[in-house]
Formats: C-alpha cells, structure tokens, sequence
C-alpha cells in the first residue's frame, strides 16, 4: 500500500527518500501517492570466495549468501511481457557472481558495493539495488547465523 502523507495544499509536488532514493512525487487533494514499483529478487545466492581480513580467510574460504533486490526504471512497461520490458535474471545473476568470485575483498561492505556499483553500469534499466552479503562463519567468539552488511545504490 501506498504511504500517504497531508501536505500543505500550496505544494504541488514533493521528493521523497525511500531507500535511501529519491524518488519525486505527485500530489494529489492534499496526499502523497507513492509511484509504480517493480522489483526483481534474487534470494539467498551462496558463492564460495576468500573474502576477509584475516589471512586464515583468504586461506580457507568459506560460502557466502547474498540477497539482491533490484528496482526497475518505473516508465517500463510492464504489461508488454515482454524482455525488452525488463532485465535478463541471468545476465544479472552472472554479473553477481562474476564480480563476487573474481576479485578479493577485504571487507563484506567492498564486495556489496562493488557489485551495486557494477548492477548499475551495466543495467541502464534499474533504478537502484540493494546488496546484503552474509557472512556465516565470522572469526567472532560467538554464536549467530551470520553478520552481514547492506548497501544501496541509486541513479
């Protein structure tokens, strides 16, 4: 559902955040109507890699899961159903995972970004992406499923 907000009736238009995008708004009687969304999910992709700080990381290894959502330019439309009107799930799974297994990094944060950075130079038609890369065997004396760290990047 829509998120509504009462405005000020003199304003006739307004920007909003929402993952950390912004995305403008019409309005309409004195409301916010939010616009069009479509996203496509990608969920729990496991990948071995050597990520990490530690020497012992980059020796073993381990899987990693990530989740990526990506948001689709709104002006697509959709009801063609066609490919054209969209983004190819397995040229954007191969991009995933050519930029997770090819390159090293230190930090979950780097390869987050670094494959926000590369979702969106090569899908003109995305608007924004979120990457959560989780960690599951971290070198912390404790007990989780997993740390992990999240990035969004927008147009």
């Amino acid at each position: 559902m829509a998120k509504l907000a009462v405005l000020p009736s003199f304003i006739s238009s307004v920007a909003i955040d929402l993952l950390n995008c912004i995305l403008p708004i019409s309005t309409r009687n004195g409301f916010i109507y939010a616009m069009k969304t479509a996203k496509i999910i990608l969920k729990e992709l496991v990948f071995f890699a050597r990520h990490g700080l530690l020497e012992e990381e980059a020796k073993l290894g381990q899987r990693f899961h990530l989740d990526v959502v990506v948001e689709l330019d709104p002006s697509l439309d959709l009801a063609t159903d066609s490919p054209e009107s969209t983004v190819n799930y397995v040229e954007l799974f191969e991009t995933i995972k050519k930029i997770f297994t090819e390159q090293r990094f230190n930090m979950i944060e780097a390869a987050a970004d670094a494959i926000a950075v590369g979702i969106l130079e090569r899908f003109a038609k995305l608007v924004s992406v979120t990457v959560e890369v989780k960690k599951p065997s971290v070198p912390v004396d404790c007990v989780c499923d997993y740390f992990a760290a999240e990035v969004t990047r927008c147009r």
